[in-house]
């Protein structure tokens, strides 16, 4: 059985996975987050960070962890560009279908429907998400969107072990829409992300785990600073 991998949870949409050793953090937002103030984010380590899109919730410590830790930033075009601008020195820009070589694997970059305006208010380009997989665990990361039936050509291509899901509604799929999209991924494993931050994404835990208990999934919502194997 390959070794399990460790997903560290920093509030909102922001969390880490260590894969192989390879330290991979996605969708910087711990300053300004009400809810992540436990959190030292000088304390966090990196080798790449991955940001599916340009919203200042996703991004806002970006520039500062890539700083401090060298890390490479891996995005889409536009806003690696944008990085690069802001002084980060390594990052890799990229698109719908490409990917990018990892040390122990590879991440895909898919398609995310949503929106994606940078914090000057430049334009974010396409808001996507990621396929991780070192060849024998693969995960998900949905990044912020609605349900798709793209979400279907994912599990054509991959075995996906787990899912990172927003769960929030309001600005993206809620509990009902997150499990169907966890059925069309072939998943049986959820981690929730992007609620209960602020008033409009506050969900019933609940009635959100009976929605993906009603398809077969477990639903997993992780309390800020918690690390989980996986």
């Amino acid at each position: 059985m390959s070794a399990p991998l460790q997903f560290t949870y920093f509030g909102h949409s922001c969390f880490a996975v260590v894969v192989d050793g390879v330290r991979l953090l996605f969708d910087p937002f711990i300053t300004g987050n009400p809810k992540a103030g436990s959190v030292d984010v000088n304390s966090i380590e990196a080798d790449y960070i991955l940001i599916t899109h340009g919203h200042g919730d996703h991004l806002a410590d970006a520039v500062a962890i890539a700083t401090r830790t060298g890390a490479k930033v891996i995005s889409n075009y536009e806003i690696a560009s944008w990085l690069a601008k802001q002084g980060v020195s390594k990052t890799h820009g990229m698109n719908f279908g490409g990917s990018y070589a990892l040390p122990f694997g590879r991440a895909k970059y898919v398609v995310a429907v949503h929106s994606s305006t940078l914090p000057d208010g430049s334009p974010g380009g396409n808001p996507g998400g990621f396929v991780v997989t070192n060849g024998t665990r693969t995960f998900y990361y949905a990044g912020d969107t609605a349900l798709t039936y793209d979400m279907k050509l994912i599990e054509a291509e991959f075995s996906v072990d787990f899912a990172v899901l927003p769960i929030g509604d309001t600005f993206t799929m809620g509990p009902e829409d997150a499990a169907r999209a966890a059925s069309f991924v072939g998943t049986s494993k959820v981690i929730g992300v992007h609620f209960d931050t602020f008033p409009p994404i506050a969900i019933n835990h609940d009635t959100a785990r009976r929605h993906f208990k009603d398809l077969g999934i477990g639903l997993v919502l992780p309390v800020i600073g918690e690390t989980i194997a996986l």
